[in-house]
């Protein structure tokens, strides 16, 4: 089992009630595409040196000089207030609420201001997995630090990582790469809802969301809905996209075809009437974007989910 199993220095604890530790990371766990090197909580009192002692040669750091991680790093506030700064990020203030965001290879810098200190939650990771991640633009080095505010979640993950290293049981390595991956999910998605709270953008978007399901039987043309909305065609488009994964034009489309898929199983209209309901330009091209959407021609599509409903009716009826 000596194969599989990590190794991991032990877990250090102050009387300020600092947690840290550094794990050894096997051939095997490199394998699995995610593996951690380091998790840690510490609290810096107001008039404390920064950083603390003790910590080994790789993690060495000189709040004035700066450092250059071989890992990906993720560092949660949740008390205080400092400043980062970083090869692509110009000085900013990190406030409880707040995530940095360190990537390997990047010249980095942060500290608490003396007068405030700070709590960090911290968490040292590589791997393919997530460099793919990077690749993808899930993250990127023009936004290092991150709005997620004041998550009990968050914090749950990083002492569960926490007691996880602190175990030290076989692939635990691997349990700690998915919470990692559960961390990263919550960052993305609590950090990118923020945003869009910001300014009521979320309720401009739910608004053209709701405009469209509304006019489902009309043509709206994204532009004019735009104006409608007082927002810039060129920004409603893009934090549409980012917001539901469609275009405007393209989720109003989807939102048709679903509409469309009702009526065929739902209805005895002919294709002819759900077509010009829908308000598509011809019969004929409705049949080829219904075709190319769903690989099936409107009648097929009727007829497999008519037999489908019939099915379950007759077994509903049989357990009866």
């Amino acid at each position: 089992m000596t194969g599989v199993q990590t190794c991991a220095l032990p877990i250090y604890f102050d009387d300020l009630g600092v947690e840290f530790k550094y794990l050894i990371v096997n051939d095997m766990d490199r394998k699995f595409g995610l593996w951690v090197n380091t998790v840690g909580f510490q609290p810096i009192p107001p008039g404390s040196p920064y950083p603390l002692k003790d910590h080994p040669s790789g993690y060495f750091f000189n709040a004035q000089k700066g450092r250059i991680l071989h890992e990906y790093q993720i560092v949660y506030i949740t008390k205080g207030r400092g400043l980062f700064s970083s090869e692509t990020t110009r000085e900013r203030q990190v406030c409880k609420g707040r995530m940095m965001f360190l990537l390997p290879g990047q010249w980095h810098t942060y500290h608490p201001y003396m007068q405030t200190g700070w709590n960090e939650y911290y968490i040292g990771f590589e791997g393919p997995v997530v460099d793919n991640l990077m690749r993808a633009g899930f993250f990127t080095p023009k936004n290092q630090i991150l709005e997620v505010g004041l998550n009990e979640e968050l914090v749950s993950l990083f002492s569960q990582a926490l007691e996880i290293a602190e175990s030290d049981r076989t692939s635990a390595q691997q349990h700690l790469g998915g919470v990692v991956l559960h961390m990263l999910g919550m960052i993305l998605s609590i950090s990118k809802n923020k945003i869009y709270e910001m300014g009521d953008v979320d309720q401009k978007i739910e608004q053209a969301k709701i405009i469209m399901n509304e006019n489902i039987f009309k043509d709206i043309d994204p532009e004019e809905l735009a104006m409608k909305l007082n927002i810039s065609y060129s920004w409603f488009r893009k934090v549409f996209k980012d917001y539901t994964g469609y275009a405007p034009a393209k989720y109003f489309q989807e939102l048709k075809l679903r509409k469309a898929k009702q009526l065929l199983v739902g209805t005895s209209r002919s294709v002819k009437e759900i077509s010009f309901l829908l308000g598509y330009k011809s019969t004929e091209h409705f049949f080829s974007l219904f075709k190319k959407h769903t690989g099936f021609t409107p009648m097929e599509y009727r007829s497999f989910g008519r037999e489908t409903d019939t099915e379950e009716e007759t077994e509903e009826m049989e357990e009866q």
